[in-house]
């Protein structure tokens, strides 16, 4: 049987667009609580509340790009997304104080809404319908480099040189993307008649897909588990004495990420989705009870790859499952739904999480979360898993 082409040109460039926009992302958001305390003087939680407060910008930038980026043009879209990223990136250089780098990082943020929702919306035309899971499981892999390379390097040029070459760095990369957006080839897709110019009343389903948003309540959920991990690892890792190896721990995470995706890909392609989705839960959770019980660093590092096996697989299936159950013209709407509950989560859990872990303390949190997991999974059968003919004959039309 012939297998349709995936690895063109144009699909490597969208990859590396996405790449560049998420490596700036996690450069700053990994070294920006630091930079706002040394400049400031500012405590630790306004100093979060700088790097938090990003996501909220990012949602904001995929609500316009969902809503408009089908009547502005795929390519112009992006184009102003790296424009503004650009431009936002560039204006660090001049922030004097703490309230114009927190306006800063909500106009950053929404930029990078618009860059991103842009190369999912396009990557998604460009990957053959046949092989959608194997795509953008590959595509999701220039993400999972950028929260690998980009906390590490930023943390240590902060290090060994200062946060301004951090910024130059960041500038230097969002510039090449800008430019890479000349050379990237994006394919028409035919809007039925009845869709087009048709913008004069206010209809909730401009700014969301009606039929994304159950894999991306579902996707919100899930984040709960992953940012929990990611905001209180570090002061985990502290009170077990396992710094060197929590040091290691999102190596570990994409190391399995790295491995396992490509086989992921193809399996769900194969499958249709449930048997992967209901495996990637379980493996998730599986992880969160590990690092619930680490008391050593081979548990902890075991944890991670676990976690990357669940967590980083269900994200890129759960986009390539929210892009195949909605209708094709509406790819843009139903990319940037599934990033708004996504990053909706990320907004939230760590301000409920933080209550939870006063009260209970962090292992027991980490052991709620595996069960919370197990929950979500329920919830993906009530919602989605017991419809098969909706998961797999509708995803494949």
């Amino acid at each position: 049987m012939f297998m349709q082409k995936l690895w063109t040109k144009d699909f490597v460039i969208v990859s590396l667009e996405n790449f560049f926009a998420y490596f700036t992302y996690y450069t700053l958001i990994s070294t920006i609580t630091v930079f706002a305390i040394d400049q400031f003087h500012t405590s630790t939680s306004m100093a979060g509340l700088s790097a938090g407060i990003f996501i909220l910008g990012a949602v904001f930038g995929r609500l316009f790009t969902g809503s408009w980026i089908d009547h502005i043009g795929w390519k112009k879209m992006l184009y102003i997304g790296f424009a503004c990223f650009l431009i936002t990136t560039f204006l660090y250089f001049f922030i004097s104080n703490l309230p114009l780098l927190i306006v800063l990082r909500i106009l950053h943020g929404a930029a990078f809404g618009v860059c991103s929702t842009s190369t999912g919306t396009i990557v998604a035309s460009i990957i053959p319908t046949s092989r959608r899971g194997e795509g953008t499981g590959y595509y999701a892999l220039s993400t999972t480099l950028a929260s690998a390379v980009g906390p590490f390097l930023g943390m240590y040029l902060v290090h060994h040189a200062s946060f301004q070459v951090n910024l130059i760095l960041c500038t230097c990369i969002v510039m090449i993307g800008f430019l890479g957006v000349m050379i990237l080839k994006v394919p028409k897709v035919e809007k039925p008649i009845a869709d087009v110019g048709n913008k004069r009343k206010f209809n909730i389903s401009d700014y969301v897909e009606p039929a994304a948003v159950p894999i991306s309540i579902i996707s919100a959920f899930i984040g709960f588990g992953y940012y929990s991990v990611l905001s209180f690892l570090t002061s985990y890792s502290q009170e077990i004495n396992l710094v060197e190896a929590g040091s290691f721990f999102f190596i570990t995470y994409s190391a399995a990420i790295l491995v396992s995706r490509p086989v992921i890909g193809r399996w769900f392609d194969k499958t249709g989705g449930n048997v992967v989705m209901y495996t990637t839960f379980f493996l998730f959770a599986f992880g969160l009870f590990l690092l619930s019980q680490a008391h050593n660093g081979f548990v902890l590092l075991l944890a991670g790859a676990f976690v990357g096996l669940g967590y980083g697989n269900f994200l890129s299936s759960a986009q390539a499952l929210s892009i195949k159950v909605s209708p094709k013209h509406r790819m843009g709407l139903a990319t940037s739904t599934f990033f708004m509950f996504t990053d909706g989560g990320a907004g939230i859990s760590p301000f409920v999480l933080g209550m939870f872990i006063q009260t209970i303390g962090f292992r027991e949190m980490y052991l709620v979360m595996a069960f919370f997991v197990l929950a979500c999974s329920l919830l993906y059968f009530l919602m989605l898993g017991k419809r098969k003919s909706y998961v797999l004959e509708k995803s494949y039309r």
